[in-house]
């Protein structure tokens, strides 16, 4: 599995059109950033800590296809990244973080 947080608003309107397009870093990046399990909880504190209203996907691979590329990004670990739009059937779990945990907590609590 390979895991994507995203603002809960941007997780609805992806399930009102069927597919993910990316967030503004994503669109901006030129694909859509993903994290595997091990790499998702550096991921929220990197890049959400202190954000609020987050939603994780639980992202099933196989379902996208030729559309995901593993490619190295922070200290040349393979990133999973989506070019092109996340469909919304390759999404197995979607889960609102915790309010009451710090990101990275909530992402860890989520997983386990």
């Amino acid at each position: 599995m390979i895991y994507k947080l995203l603002s809960s608003a941007e997780w609805d309107d992806a399930l009102a059109v069927g597919a993910f397009a990316g967030s503004a870093v994503d669109r901006q990046d030129g694909f859509i950033h993903l994290s595997s399990g091990d790499q998702v909880v550096e991921t929220a504190r990197r890049h959400f800590a202190g954000a609020t209203g987050l939603t994780l996907l639980r992202v099933e691979e196989e379902r996208l296809g030729d559309a995901l590329r593993w490619e190295p990004s922070r200290g040349g670990q393979l990133f999973p990244h989506v070019y092109g739009s996340l469909p919304v059937t390759a999404v197995v779990a979607a889960r609102a973080l915790p309010v009451d945990l710090p990101v990275p907590d909530a992402v860890a609590a989520l997983l386990g």
